[in-house]
């Protein structure tokens, strides 16, 4: 049985549904080291709610911050548009403040892992995720035009620096596999706890929306798949429609199905929720996407010979 609070908040109030979240969802923070991996799509204003908020992301740090941890990274890899551009994205959203001085470029250093060898035979994830002790994840609720929504499970997409993420978009080839990709992304570290921002959603062609809706909650959970599950049936959508969720299920990853998540709160489906196609169209059938994704992958590193030490790294960007 999987567990999910719903909390009222706002952002000025954010700091008692964390407390509560915490509260429901103990973790072992004393002298670990805790990684928070807000959603950073992009360089935006905190106003456009393309990224969690920064205040969400201040009342978890310092939250964090008086259970006594080891260290505090916080940090993440934008997405398509202003991968490897991770400090300007934070400047401008307002998190690098929120991050009261624990942000780290998750892209500076990389490791090497084994990937599933249908789509790549490795990948390269950022060293901080790998080291960490405990994973904190702070999805936003949001659509997304080609998963259709974005939660717990794609915000780990983000572990993945640099031009990797627009090259498996490409390997995958159809809606269908991409949701198989990020399921497999996913599960090379599982986060631990997730704390997501519906204070402020996106309805309508997402990730980028212009179209938001005032829910006024925060939710969390321990497990990815039942939040995502919740988070579907909020939206008006059968999780049992989203292959990604069905993948996640299928492989042990936890469970959507209503009988076995129980609510701490109370949960309600938003009336006329803007969804994009259930299909993938709104991005696979984008030429503008496409081409900015094989633009992409063409960028190459430009080593110093100076400086370069050959020890590969950025070779896991190309």
């Amino acid at each position: 049985m999987h567990r999910v609070m719903i909390h009222p908040a706002s952002y000025d109030s954010c700091r008692d549904a964390v407390d509560r979240a915490f509260e429901i969802f103990p973790q072992e923070i004393a002298q670990k080291k805790v990684v928070i991996k807000p959603n950073v799509l992009r360089t935006s204003t905190a106003e456009e709610h393309i990224v969690t908020h920064p205040p969400l992301l201040r009342a978890v740090v310092e939250k964090v911050e008086e259970m006594s941890p080891a260290e505090i990274v916080v940090g993440d890899n934008p997405g398509l548009f202003n991968y490897g551009d991770n400090e300007n994205s934070f400047e401008k959203t307002g998190l690098m403040d929120a991050a009261k001085g624990y942000y780290r470029n998750l892209g500076n250093i990389t490791q090497h892992v084994a990937f599933n060898p249908d789509f790549m035979p490795e990948v390269g994830i950022s060293k901080e995720i790998l080291d960490a002790d405990i994973i904190i994840s702070l999805p936003k609720f949001k659509t997304h035009g080609l998963t259709v929504m974005t939660g717990a499970i794609k915000n780990s997409y983000g572990i993945l620096p640099g031009a990797q993420k627009a090259r498996l978009h490409q390997i995958a080839g159809t809606p269908e596999r991409f949701h198989d990709v990020i399921v497999e992304v996913f599960r090379l570290r599982v986060p631990d706890f997730f704390i997501m921002d519906a204070v402020v959603g996106m309805e309508g062609n997402g990730p980028a929306s212009p179209e938001l809706r005032e829910i006024g909650l925060i939710l969390a959970a321990d497990n990815a798949v039942a939040m995502d599950g919740v988070v579907a049936r909020m939206m008006g959508l059968d999780p049992a429609r989203l292959r990604f969720l069905q993948k996640a299920k299928a492989m042990g990853l936890g469970d959507f199905d209503s009988q076995m998540i129980q609510i701490d709160g109370e949960m309600r489906i938003l009336s006329d929720f803007k969804l994009p196609p259930l299909g993938g169209e709104a991005i696979f059938g984008n030429p503008e996407v496409q081409e900015l994704m094989k633009i992409r992958t063409l960028v190459r590193p430009q080593a110093d010979p100076e400086l370069c030490t050959a020890c590969g790294d950025c070779m896991v960007t190309v």
